[in-house]
């Protein structure tokens, strides 16, 4: 599966803070009030919410009211994206490295050719 680039950029970017990855840990299977959320970081509850924002933003999360509290609850699917999205630039990476190991030990067993 090829994921879009924009995609990738949001996702990448939401779960590049510290703070938006626990949440996202914090809401796999059970909803999360972002009251509750917001009890366990020293920061303050609207700091919470733009975290929970960027996250929403970026598909990794959704949040549904009910009554006065709002829930939040982890996309797998999107965590999914991202895991997808990582292993595709893994290939990548592991294809470019051998190919240049290749490119070295050709090039050292042409060395040794020339020097017989």
């Amino acid at each position: 599966m090829v994921v879009d680039d924009d995609v990738v950029d949001g996702l990448l970017h939401a779960l590049a803070d510290s703070t938006r990855r626990d949440i996202v840990r914090r809401c796999l299977g059970d909803a999360a009030s972002v009251s509750r959320l917001a009890e366990g970081y020293p920061m303050s509850f609207a700091a919470v919410q733009k975290h929970v924002a960027v996250l929403e933003r970026a598909g990794l999360v959704t949040k549904e009211r009910r009554g006065r509290e709002q829930l939040v609850r982890t996309e797998v699917d999107a965590v999914r994206r991202a895991r997808e999205a990582l292993d595709q630039l893994e290939a990548s990476w592991r294809g470019r490295v051998d190919r240049m190991s290749a490119l070295l030990t050709e090039g050292t067993e042409n060395d040794e050719r020339d020097q017989r």
